[in-house]
């Protein structure tokens, strides 16, 4: 027997869940943006366990990473290197977190692609397992990070958004204090 859907019974939506009014009319667009974009980070994942990843060898970002693309075996290897300059292993900062990344061996596009070459591809950037944004550059701005300690990890990947094998990643811990 289901109760009757008024307004005493209608379950609690919590604040960082409920739709903000004056965004009514870009949800189409926005979501079909979404989808077309999750479409393309599906691929981004293997099956070999690597330190700082999760069990399955996916980072525990809370996203799909399950290899769709094309098979590990088929994914090409590069020499670049990747390492985070800023912030430093066990830094603690007040205010906006700056990232500047160090990048050897290769050059960032903006393009996604399926031409795949060693020596080209983007950054996937993750802050305490969310993916925060897919970026051509090598500096960044994290505005407004909550005050506690935060895990920040850096990808190099391909034109078609999946890794590399071997996955080049680069990864540091970091504390933010109130100002």
């Amino acid at each position: 027997m289901s109760r009757p859907r008024d307004a005493r019974h209608r379950r609690r939506v919590p604040r960082h869940r409920r739709r903000d009014p004056r965004r009514r009319g870009a949800r189409g667009p926005v979501a079909a943006a979404a989808l077309a974009l999750l479409t393309l980070l599906a691929g981004c994942g293997n099956d070999e366990p690597e330190a700082g990843l999760g069990a399955t060898g996916a980072p525990s970002d809370g996203m799909d990473h399950g290899a769709t693309v094309s098979p590990a075996a088929e994914r090409p290897s590069t020499d670049a290197t990747l390492a985070i300059a800023s912030p430093t292993d066990g830094e603690v900062l007040a205010g906006d977190v700056e990232v500047r990344l160090r990048l050897r061996g290769a050059r960032l596009v903006d393009q996604a692609s399926t031409d795949l070459r060693p020596d080209e591809g983007h950054l996937h950037v993750v802050l305490d397992d969310r993916l925060i944004s897919m970026t051509g550059g090598l500096e960044q701005t994290l505005p407004d990070v909550e005050p506690g300690t935060h895990l920040l990890k850096v990808e190099f990947v391909a034109n078609d958004h999946a890794p590399f094998e071997p996955r080049v990643i680069a990864a540091v811990a970091f504390e933010v204090r109130d100002a």
